[in-house]
């Protein structure tokens, strides 16, 4: 993390990365375990945390929010989801379709933060020349 104004949202973009890396891992985690009995789904909620912490405060500008966004609160909660469901007789509530569908979505979530640090690193080399 660079603890400098000129990349705070250098800091957010990589605080996502970070928890859509870990998404994509729980989610391959649930995929492995589908034939696994009793196994409940893990999932990672990182967009809760987020949308927190930008409500927080009174800021009129989204740059405003992310200059006073505390990163340290930025921390996505992993969870198992449906603990107590299951349509499954062994217990586990792993439905392959859906994760298959949630992983390709989150790579693509992936590659789209991973092309907003390349522009915003970028924009920094277009003001240092």
């Amino acid at each position: 993390m660079l603890s400098t104004g000129a990349f705070e949202y250098v800091n957010v973009l990589d605080r996502a990365a970070d928890a859509s890396w870990r998404r994509e891992e729980l989610l391959s985690a649930n995929i492995a375990n589908v034939d696994t009995p009793g196994y409940k789904r893990q999932e990672l909620d990182f967009q809760t945390a987020l949308k927190t912490e930008l409500a927080s405060g009174n800021h009129d500008s989204l740059d405003k929010r992310i200059h006073g966004l505390d990163l340290a609160r930025l921390n996505p909660m992993t969870y198992t989801d449906m603990a107590g469901y299951s349509y499954r007789l062994d217990g586990n509530n792993v439905d392959i379709d859906t994760e298959n569908v949630e992983l390709a979505s989150e790579q693509l979530r992936y590659q789209g933060i991973a092309a907003g640090l390349n522009q915003e690193f970028s924009r920094m080399r277009a003001v240092i020349k």
